[in-house]
């Protein structure tokens, strides 16, 4: 179970404030570019599950990562989502973005787990959208500041992952006020904003 603190930014302007003032604690940055699949006969969706994925772009040693996630939920700005992800060679991802049908046959714990659990024995893929991710080391947490690049619209996102979410989301709700960051609870996941076709209002 994957629990993140989640807060939408609502403009260009808050997401570039917050940046500089998080500078001094700058880790990374990671250029993201995500795809989902679903199995040829709607096996994932139909049970509130997709397969993504994830190619860490733009660096000296690509990566890629597939995941599982289903039954995403969120309430007050907490997001919790069952997640099973693994690391695969990146030219193995990208044959499978040219071929989906090359899935199926791939070595992957996370990939035995959606054809035995799910029953998929294909796959077709949904489309996607790229990330800048910025990740910070603050306060004893791991803040990641998206900004989410949708073909319909730009959206901007903080996201920390934490065992204690109510108590970090407090932490960072008084960092934004107490600097004039404007917010809001995010209320759909990034992909169901992608599956929606608009960004929220």
């Amino acid at each position: 179970m994957e629990i993140e603190v989640k807060l939408r930014l609502p403009n260009k302007a808050s997401h570039q404030k917050l940046l500089q003032l998080l500078s001094p604690f700058h880790i990374t940055t990671h250029n993201q570019h995500n795809t989902f699949f679903d199995g040829t006969g709607s096996q994932l969706s139909s049970r509130r599950a997709v397969l993504r994925l994830r190619f860490h772009e733009q660096t000296d040693i690509p990566k890629c990562y597939i995941c599982l996630k289903a039954k995403a939920v969120i309430t007050n700005g907490v997001s919790r989502v069952e997640e099973d992800e693994e690391e695969v060679d990146p030219s193995i991802g990208y044959a499978c973005l040219e071929d989906p049908g090359k899935l199926i046959n791939v070595d992957s714990r996370v990939l035995r787990r959606v054809k035995e659990e799910f029953g998929a024995n294909g796959f077709k893929v949904l489309g996607g959208f790229r990330t800048v991710r910025s990740v910070y080391e603050w306060n004893g947490v791991k803040l990641e500041v998206d900004e989410v690049k949708y073909e319909f619209g730009d959206l901007y996102e903080v996201e920390c992952e934490n065992v204690e979410p109510e108590k970090v989301k407090g932490m960072i709700e008084t960092f934004f006020k107490e600097n004039g960051i404007e917010y809001s609870e995010s209320l759909m996941s990034k992909f169901a904003i992608f599956r929606a076709g608009k960004l929220p209002s």
